[in-house]
């Protein structure tokens, strides 16, 4: 492209404005080429090109985000972080973020869950959530809801649920009792501070119960609510795990 120039310098002559809130602008997504939305600060324009700053354009300085997402079961738990997109974010967006290219770099996978089960998995931009996250898993307690089969199973229920709420032996070392409760007649909850599912499905092999589905309700104090299956939103700036 002969004679051709940085936007953010384009722009910085056009509004005017400084390079870096020019650059900032462009960032934030707040800048159209030719009626498209243009990220990169030094995307090249020339002469030809009509260049314009959207109506609500500000300088608010650009924040980490973390992604709540509904993963459906067969699907590896990091697959968002390579397919994020707008076209999957769940409607009734309340966070005020709009979706900027830049939410899909550098985001970090908080807390895996098993290709086999469903339910929220969590991404982060952000350094002090990941490390919550992740080098404190073991304090955040977290729930699930199983499907189970009971054909097997020759205890009553009282016994059942006796059996269920024990602390068991995981990889050697005594695990901490869950807390287990029947939801209706054919699926339970279980929660727990740093609960493995490992342990959820050895507590009920060991009753001899069978687990058709198992889904991640919550992590921490956030639960995965009403979001729609396959769908993310952004963690809200007043929710905290």
């Amino acid at each position: 492209m002969s004679n051709s120039i940085r936007l953010a310098k384009r722009l910085a002559e056009q509004v005017p404005c400084s390079r870096q809130e020019a650059e900032q602008y462009i960032a934030g997504g707040w800048v159209t080429v030719d009626g498209q939305v243009v990220e990169e600060p030094g995307f090249r324009v020339d002469e030809s090109h009509q260049i314009a700053l959207l109506p609500k354009a500000n300088l608010a300085p650009l924040t980490d985000v973390t992604i709540l997402w509904h993963k459906p079961a067969g699907i590896e738990a990091d697959w968002l972080a390579h397919n994020l997109t707008a076209e999957t974010m769940a409607a009734g967006n309340r966070s005020g973020l709009r979706f900027l290219k830049r939410h899909t770099s550098g985001l970090a996978l908080t807390n895996n869950l098993e290709t086999s089960a469903s339910g929220l998995v969590i991404f982060s931009q952000d350094f002090k959530i990941k490390r919550k996250l992740i080098d404190d898993a073991s304090k955040i307690e977290q729930e699930y809801l199983a499907e189970i089969n009971r054909e097997n199973c020759s205890l009553n229920p009282a016994e059942l649920m006796s059996q269920l709420n024990q602390s068991i032996t995981l990889n050697g070392k005594l695990a901490p009792a869950l807390k287990v409760s029947w939801q209706n007649e054919t699926r339970l909850r279980f929660a727990g501070k740093g609960i493995q599912l490992e342990q959820i499905n050895l507590l009920c092999q060991r009753v001899g119960l069978t687990i058709v589905n198992l889904k991640r309700l919550r992590v921490g104090r956030i639960p995965l609510s009403s979001l729609p299956l396959g769908q993310w939103r952004y963690l809200l700036g007043y929710e905290r795990f």
